[in-house]
């Protein structure tokens, strides 16, 4: 599809500044961009491409000074980030509005309720008395457990896996490998010491606007539900383990781990490869550091930890410091025992017993 700079401009309000109806039919960075593609300009870091750089239109902030004269179309706009997103957002929107219908070979079940405008790829199953709502795309070879619940406009990628049960809202996106439901990690010890599985007869429900990334799992609970609130963003390979919460908004990073029955608050960031035990709360806009081990529950809202186990970032950050010094540390105690020693051999310092 092309848009000309014009339409490009009313879509985002913005203010064209060059060719009005000069077209582009992609994206490209501003570096690489090429004739016919749309190009932004948000970091001062890369000012320099707006000189050098072929593509037809680019999208710069208001503030934006010419330093040379420019070959390409600019439209100016408040934010030429959020600008670009908003356009990537609308692209992607009439992409979606496009794909639509069922694909062979599929199964589908005859109890399923399926809304309209749907998309079904090819080796989807759909099982029983499963519910999909209005606007959905389910790519090929996701597979939907028996009554599985779909709301409106959720798009869920290839190979995705929604085990029986288990709850969907709107507007979410499920990215491919991703599996929701499997069985929580419960098992009783037996006297002779082996270990007797207990049946996980919970579900996951996931509320409107999360996103889920690519071969992270979600396990369902034991009793009651596996929560993932409005708004939360789960990045790829992520373990999310069986009636933990996670609150609204919260975003957590690739790797790390949630273990059983601990509730995440809203607004919480959990970095890359941490990890978090059972049974514990984390308070509302909690900040956890890449590779922390939180091992207790942390109470004060808005509060940052780091290192394992994870303890208050800025003390943690102190220690860091000291922990790099304590060679210099070592190298003056050793100097003040020998002057200690001399004082000591000559009478001029005596100490009392």
């Amino acid at each position: 599809m092309q848009f000309s700079a014009e339409q490009i401009a009313a879509l985002i309000n913005g203010k064209v500044e060059g060719d009005p109806n000069i077209s582009v039919d992609s994206f490209g960075k501003i570096e690489e961009a090429r004739q016919g593609q749309l190009a932004f300009l948000a970091n001062p870091k890369y000012e320099d491409h707006l000189y050098t750089t072929k593509a037809s239109v680019i999208l710069v902030n208001d503030s934006q000074a010419l330093r040379e004269k420019i070959s390409s179309t600019l439209i100016r706009v408040p934010d030429a980030y959020l600008a670009f997103a908003a356009l990537l957002s609308k692209y992607q929107e009439m992409m979606k509005q496009q794909l639509t219908g069922i694909q062979e070979p599929s199964y589908i079940s005859k109890s399923a309720i399926l809304g309209e405008h749907i998309f079904v790829g090819a080796f989807a199953f759909i099982g029983e008395q499963v519910k999909i709502g209005n606007n959905v795309k389910i790519y090929p070879q996701v597979y939907l457990g028996d009554r599985v619940t779909i709301g409106d406009d959720t798009i869920i990628l290839p190979g995705a896996k929604i085990y029986s049960d288990c709850v969907i809202g709107k507007e979410v996106l499920i990215h491919g490998g991703c599996v929701i439901g499997s069985d929580g990690f419960g098992f009783a010890p037996q006297p002779d010491g082996s270990f007797k599985k207990i049946p996980q007869m919970g579900n996951v429900v996931v509320e409107d606007f999360v996103e889920i990334g690519a071969n992270t799992t979600i396990d369902r609970a034991t009793i009651g539900s596996t929560l993932i609130h409005t708004g939360a963003k789960l990045d790829n390979l992520i373990q999310i383990a069986h009636n933990v919460e996670i609150g609204n908004n919260t975003v957590i990073a690739a790797q790390a781990g949630v273990s059983g029955s601990t509730k995440l608050g809203k607004n919480v960031m959990v970095g890359g490869q941490a990890g978090i035990v059972g049974h514990i709360h984390i308070a509302d806009g909690s900040k956890i550091n890449a590779q922390s081990g939180v091992t207790k529950s942390l109470k004060t809202p808005n509060s940052a930890v780091t290192g394992s186990p994870a303890y208050d970032y800025t003390s943690a950050l102190r220690s860091q410091v000291a922990n790099r010094h304590l060679p210099d540390f070592e190298k003056r105690i050793q100097e003040l025992e020998k002057k200690l020693q001399v004082l000591l051999d000559s009478g001029q310092l005596t100490i009392d017993s």
